[in-house]
């Protein structure tokens, strides 16, 4: 496959999914890089989660951790963040205020009793070649920890803010798809065996049986044989796909950029 032909330097999680999802959204926003689709509010919620504990498994007290998040929530614009029928600018700050409610909460409930790790490194990005795949595979990692079940290896943590828990567990693809792109640069980056991916996830509303926020799943990397043999197949398959001539088409029922893709293609707004 000659190298030249492809249209992007790496593949990484989010890309792959957003290929999958909607092939035209993705060539706007990996290829042509236009990053003009705006965030929905859940999605700016979780990331100011994502600030707050980044800064505090860097070593910040939970209050300061807490005002960091809630800083950058406040700082992105009303242009960035998708309001749906929320159209007026009362609406919006009605909805703002909300979500920084539900950030608040959601953090609180997560650093009331938050989980303890030897931390060797916070959000930690890498860009590697992998033998056998056509492209290198990026990937930003939460936390990289001492693992307490394998000595001498390391395990990846990843935080996840939901709105519900995912029924699946361990074994939902998304979360297996992710934490093979996070092993193969965290391995190649610490030089050290790693054996698990840990998620947490935060539930955002209080539960009303009084159950605890968080929910913790593992993959251990030794169970995923052959997980990691249709990772590799996927890869390529996805890579080909690019590599060739294709009329790049939207796909109107994708709940999050349906609309934008559509109206990409209807305006011809993306050349072939």
């Amino acid at each position: 496959m000659a190298m030249r032909k492809l249209p992007i330097k790496h593949w990484s999680h989010s890309s792959l999914m957003a290929f999958l999802r909607n092939p035209l959204a993705w060539y706007k926003r990996y290829v042509e890089e236009i990053y003009d689709t705006p965030t929905t509010p859940s999605s700016v919620v979780g990331r100011a989660g994502h600030v707050a504990l980044q800064h505090f498994y860097s070593g910040i007290d939970k209050e300061a951790a807490i005002a960091l998040g809630l800083e950058y929530l406040r700082g992105v614009a009303d242009a960035e963040i998708d309001f749906g029928k929320a159209k007026t600018k009362a609406s919006r700050r009605a909805k703002r205020v909300g979500m920084e409610a539900e950030y608040l909460r959601a953090i609180t409930f997560y650093l009331a009793k938050p989980p303890r790790h030897r931390v060797l490194g916070v959000e930690v990005k890498g860009v590697v070649e992998v033998a056998g795949l056509p492209l290198p595979l990026k990937a930003v990692s939460d936390l990289v920890v001492v693992s307490r079940v394998e000595k001498g290896a390391v395990d990846i943590v990843d935080h996840k803010f939901v709105g519900s828990f995912s029924p699946k567990g361990e074994g939902k693809t998304l979360f297996v798809i992710q934490a093979i792109f996070n092993y193969y640069t965290v391995r190649e980056l610490f030089g050290k065996p790693v054996r698990r991916f840990i998620v947490y996830e935060c539930k955002k509303s209080r539960n009303a049986s009084g159950r605890g926020q968080l929910r913790r799943y593992v993959i251990d990397y030794r169970d995923c044989e052959q997980e990691f043999a249709v990772f590799h197949r996927l890869i390529k398959d996805a890579t080909a796909e690019i590599s060739r001539p294709r009329v790049y088409l939207p796909n109107p029922s994708d709940m999050f950029e349906g609309e934008n893709s559509f109206d990409i293609y209807r305006l011809g707004l993306v050349d072939d």
